[in-house]
């Protein structure tokens, strides 16, 4: 019997999507099981480019359909609806995250097109879209990075009021085969954020030099270098802080891409791992008759469902966004920097438990280890989004604010708002709803309660002893605390959603387990911080915890690990 909490190419049935986009996602699956895993494997290892993919997304309208906001539709089915895009993200990292990366970048790059009100840019886009191209974002720079206040792409005036654009542009996906890049330049006659722009070109131009792939893969991360590239008064999206805006919007959508990735990441790697564990004879017992291993299995599947719950709930905020609630702005770098870093546990704990397996090459697992290492590292390191979501801190632990409810956002709509989302700035005015109820629906629960305890501190700490002005400026210590933060948060969401969902408890309670070590980890990590004071120390030690052992709770939950052996084994 398949596992409801987790992604089953054998069962799977989008039925909570229309018709369309069921069609859609169960066409992907079908495609690539009907590849089966050998050429899935080889096409990774031989670094091809993803040709058949592209073609077949093509045929099949996939990108255009997902892709194309309601307002530059050509038909019903086409919309920008965040739920139905996590999906396909789930999808694309469970076969691979260069399927994934192809499809992530074309976001990107069209995350300022969407934004502007540029109207032939948007119909331009449309018609590409439905063409099946790609597109790319043309953001970071080789000396640069994603700085984008250096930016080196110079734009001089042409005197018939479009520009020559001159400069290079390093780690673009889909720079080789791009029908629209979106670039970040400034001009070079205006001084300061006023001379921003964002323009469109195109990578097929004679002005437009493809250099290399700056990877190893068939993901193709190029460089690429305009040199006297004409851009005209339609090739423009943005201008002045509006082209600053969007760049940090843009990333604001696409980031969120990467939680989803990895779920699919982890399922597959999941169902090989423990399948293999199951059927392997060490000592005269399977491996999976093993304490440790157990523990190891058990760990990985709670925290894999945490990511997909975390992630599921963090598409119903994102999908209510307004000008008036932004609480999006926390729950979207959570979803980089939690959920991504929680697939790099979660393959660690299985890799322990299958050991010299995970390197071999008929795996889809040695794929899976070295893909999970990059998610966390995309859209932002985790440090920078740890930094980021420190800045929501104080209001959302101490100053809660009234919200009506937000559902579960599964209706076929349109995610107006995600380019609509104005100015960059005022993260630190952004308020939420009160976390605590979340945790006192299920009080009941020991882990819960017992993590109910740590949340409970960490606000005694934000009241009491909080970094000074001093301690401000050591990262290293900050991060430590946005850890113990993030974990409140995560929790949060992971509890709305088993509420809305009636997530079997025993589940929970073991998640939560996980989450009362974790919270302990980093309480004793920041206790030992260079510049933590007295004070801070013995707070530190005070919030540490032990989880509530129940041993019938713990063996009900591995019933349920152990049964995903030969659930599920791609095809040849």
């Amino acid at each position: 019997m398949a596992d409801p909490l987790l992604f089953n190419p054998s069962t799977y049935d989008p039925a909570q999507f229309d018709p369309e986009t069921r069609r859609l996602l169960r066409a992907t699956v079908d495609w690539f099981e009907d590849r089966g895993k050998r050429r899935l494997i080889e096409d990774y290892r031989s670094r091809a480019w993803l040709a058949d993919f592209l073609a077949f997304a093509a045929k099949e309208g996939l990108f255009a359909t997902f892709l194309t906001p309601a307002s530059a539709a050509g038909n019903k089915d086409q919309r920008w609806d965040t739920a139905r895009i996590a999906a396909l993200n789930e999808i694309f990292g469970f076969y691979g995250l260069d399927y994934w990366y192809a499809w992530q970048v074309t976001i990107l790059g069209l995350g300022p097109v969407w934004q502007s009100d540029n109207t032939a840019a948007h119909t331009r886009a449309a018609e590409l879209l439905t063409q099946g191209e790609v597109f790319a974002f043309g953001l970071s720079e080789k000396t640069h990075g994603a700085d984008i206040y250096s930016t080196d792409m110079l734009l001089t005036p042409d005197g018939n009021g479009g520009f020559t654009a001159e400069g290079s542009k390093y780690y673009i996906g889909n720079g080789n085969a791009a029908g629209l890049v979106s670039v970040f330049g400034r001009r070079t006659d205006i001084e300061g954020p006023d001379g921003y722009v964002f323009f469109a070109a195109d990578s097929r131009h004679p002005a437009y030099q493809l250099v290399k792939n700056v990877v190893d893969s068939s993901k193709y991360v190029s460089e690429f270098r305009l040199e006297n590239y004409p851009v005209g008064p339609q090739d423009v999206l943005h201008t002045g802080r509006a082209a600053f805006d969007a760049a940090l919007n843009t990333v604001n959508v696409g980031k969120f891409n990467l939680c989803t990735a990895s779920i699919g990441i982890c399922e597959h790697a999941m169902y090989e791992a423990v399948t293999h564990a199951h059927n392997r004879i060490l000592y005269g017992r399977p491996v999976t008759a093993f304490p440790h291993v157990r523990r190891e299995l058990a760990d990985a599947y709670v925290r894999l469902v945490g990511m997909k719950l975390f992630s599921d709930r963090a598409v119903d905020y994102f999908r209510s966004a307004s000008p008036d609630d932004r609480r999006y702005l926390l729950f979207n770098p959570m979803t980089k920097m939690k959920v991504t870093t929680e697939g790099e546990k979660v393959i660690d704990l299985m890799w322990d438990v299958i050991a010299a397996k995970g390197f071999e090459k008929d795996t889809y697992f040695a794929q899976a280890a070295v893909e999970i290492r990059g998610l966390p590292k995309l859209e932002g390191t985790v440090h920078v989004n740890l930094a980021l979501i420190l800045k929501f801190m104080r209001n959302h632990l101490l100053n809660p604010a009234e919200f009506a409810p937000v559902p579960t956002r599964l209706d076929a709509a349109d995610d107006t708002f995600l380019f609509e989302q104005g100015p960059a700035r005022g993260l630190g005015s952004v308020r939420f709803h009160d976390w605590r109820p979340a945790y006192d629906a299920f009080a009941g629960v020991p882990n819960v309660a017992r993590f109910r305890e740590q949340a409970d501190a960490l606000c005694e700490f934000v009241a009491t002893a909080a970094p000074d002005e001093e301690q401000s400026r050591d990262l290293d210590l900050l991060l430590a605390v946005g850890q113990l933060f993030a974990l409140v948060v995560h929790g949060q969401l992971i509890l709305e959603q088993a509420r809305l969902t009636g997530l079997d408890e025993d589940v929970l309670d073991e998640l939560f387990s996980v989450l009362v070590r974790d919270f302990s980890a980093f309480a004793v990590d920041l206790h030992g911080k260079d510049s933590a004071t007295a004070d801070q120390q013995r707070w530190a030690l005070g919030a540490v915890r032990r989880p509530v052992i129940d041993e019938a709770r713990s063996g009900r939950v591995w019933e349920r690990v152990e049964a995903l052996a030969g659930a599920y084994e791609m095809a040849p």
